[in-house]
This record gives C-alpha cells, structure tokens and sequence, in this order.
C-alpha cells in the first residue's frame, strides 16, 4: 500500500509512521517529494484493517491499496517519471539516451577507438562487455577485470560514464567498481539472487527484457531490485522470441508505451539485439523515439568485420556517424512534441 503524508507532517510523524510500518512486518520506501512525503508499504496484503489503522496515525492523510503485484515499480506508487541520473546523464529525462560502443571488449586499442567514436558521434554512454554470456562454451567469454579496467580508462578518456553487464553474484562488486551502471542481460532477467544483490548496490542498473519474458513478469524483476532498497532502475526492451526467423529477435515496440503507462521507471530500447542486422539499427531506432522511449543502446565497433562477437548488428564508424545526425535531428522534431503532451 502506500502512505500519504499530509503536506505539513513533521520528521517525527514521518518517522513513527515508518516505525509503525515496520512493526507489522511491512517494508517501508519513503519518497520525499516537494510537497509531501509518500511512504511504500511493502509486504503481505493479508490483513486489509491495516489500512483503517494506519490512516488514524498522526500526520497521515490516506492510505492507498496497490493492486499491481509490482507495487514500488508501478504507477500508483510514483505518478512522475523516475529520472537517474549516471555520472553526467540524466536517463528518464528530456534527452533522448544514446548509448554506444561495442559488443566486447576486445583489447586496448579496439575499446579506446570506439570510446572515441562514440564521444565524436554523440552519444551519451559508452558500453562494452567484459563478461560475455554465450550461447556456445567456446566462443569468446570476455577479457574479465582486465577488460573493465580498460572500459573505464576509455570512458574516462573522453568523459562518458560506462555500462556493462554482470553475470552472476560473485561478479557483482567488481563490477560496480569500474561501472557506473550494472547492466542484467535478457538471459539472467528472472535470476532472482543476482536481482537481489544489484538491488542492494547504489549503481543505476539497467534491466533488459528476456526472450520470453512478458511484460508483467519485467515488472515484477525490477520490484526484485526496487524491494532490495536500489530505486535506479532503467527497463530495457531488446526484442522477444516468435516464430519469425527473418530477424534475430522481435522488437515488440508496444511494450514501450505500454511500460510507460503502467511504470515510472525509464524505457530504453536496444535495436541491436533485436534486429541482428546493422541496416534494421536504424529504422527500429526512429520507432524507438517514436513511440516515447527514453533512449536506445546500440552496438557500434571500428571493424565489425573483426569483431569477435556482434559484427553482423555493429554499425561502422561513417554508418554511426550517419546515423546519430539522424537521430538528433528527429530527437529534435519528437522530443519537444512528446514534452507538450505529458
């Protein structure tokens, strides 16, 4: 359920109200707005009267019951959008995201390289893999800690901060030593203790949707992280399993409105994995922004040719640069539109 505080309510009614919340065994996440304070109360929903009791403490306004099973990631909880914030980039806010860089780290110059051309192109965010989960044992799995130091160092040279993804728990802290957002890819989305020790760091975690994970069953991953006690959490949606074969996954573009509608947590799309073709990149990009997302995460590399993972998806240098004019350019004629109609 969620607690409204009034509008003038003291620290103290706070704070005894939270106290109140915990004695009954409820999780409380206090939101500290402007005007008021609103508090999430987090916990089994067997025992209704709560509501009636909780609504004579002193300084509460009303009481609201969260139907969603994602309670802290729906709407009811938080009417405004979430904006997180990542080193210098606001995710959630007016700008449209671009996050760019390869697929793998490869080695020091490769990463470096990139690192330079997406700072040129424009983007926000640099990416690279240093653990890389693949469908085959013997296909290349990453460069490791080496890997994210060398991630960093790039992303330092030229000022952007940096994502990549975590594999398993026992990665996680290293990870968040040299990342500035933790990346959950779409095959560990439901691995529910990995959720649980992200939700317990301080770094913006960006959440990609499985193959065949609905959009509900998204939610209800991220209220793993939001329910461990980390609110900075971007969904991501990167394209589902059917039964076409035309593409290497289906970019279900609904799901981003639809996101919209019933979270406030930021939407951002990954074209890449979606089409499995750098020509569908951009086309699949301008519905992105389109249809209201709060950015894209694509894959870019110096020699696709030579990549070891990715390539056929990887825009080229000139075709990155062509593309983020693009994109800027309709950012500006989308963008302001979508900003009038909140």
């Amino acid at each position: 359920m969620i607690i409204v505080m009034k509008k003038n309510a003291t620290q103290e009614q706070i704070a005894r109200t939270v106290e109140w919340i915990e004695s009954v065994g409820y999780r409380p996440h206090p939101s500290h707005g402007v005007e008021r304070t609103i508090i999430g109360a987090v916990g089994d929903a067997r025992v209704p009267e709560y509501i009636k009791v909780i609504e004579q403490l002193s300084g509460v306004e009303k009481a609201i019951p969260i139907l969603k099973p994602y309670k802290l990631a729906s709407r009811e909880f938080r009417g405004d959008d979430t904006v997180i914030q990542a080193g210098y980039v606001e995710i959630g806010g007016p700008r449209f995201v671009v996050v760019a860089g390869p697929c793998a780290i490869e080695g020091e110059e490769q990463i470096m390289e990139s690192a330079y051309i997406a700072k040129k192109g424009g983007a926000d965010i640099l990416r690279g893999g240093a653990f890389k989960p693949r469908t085959s044992p013997y296909s290349f799995q990453g460069m490791g800690e080496e890997g994210l130091k060398l991630l960093r160092r790039a992303g330092d040279s030229v000022g952007l901060p940096v994502i990549t993804e975590v594999l398993n728990t026992e990665e996680a802290d290293i990870v968040a030593e040299y990342a500035d957002i933790l990346q959950i890819g779409a095959r560990n989305v439901q691995n529910f203790a990995l959720l649980k020790r992200v939700g317990k760091s301080k770094k913006p975690v960006l959440l990609k949707r499985g193959m065949m994970t609905t959009i509900e069953e998204l939610l209800m991953s991220a209220e793993y992280i939001l329910s461990s006690g980390n609110d900075k959490v971007i969904l991501c949606e990167r394209g589902i399993r059917t039964f076409e074969t035309a593409t290497r996954n289906t970019l279900d573009i609904s799901a981003v409105p639809v996101l919209k509608d019933l979270t406030h947590l930021p939407v951002m799309v990954d074209p890449s994995h979606a089409a499995g073709a750098w020509k569908l990149v951009l086309p699949l990009s301008r519905g992105a922004l389109a249809v209201g997302a709060d950015g894209i995460m694509i894959e870019m590399h110096p020699r696709p040719e030579q990549a070891v993972s990715d390539g056929m998806q990887s825009l080229k240098p000139e075709r990155y640069y062509a593309f983020m004019d693009e994109i800027r350019k309709i950012e500006g004629l989308i963008r302001p539109l979508s900003e009038v109609g909140r």
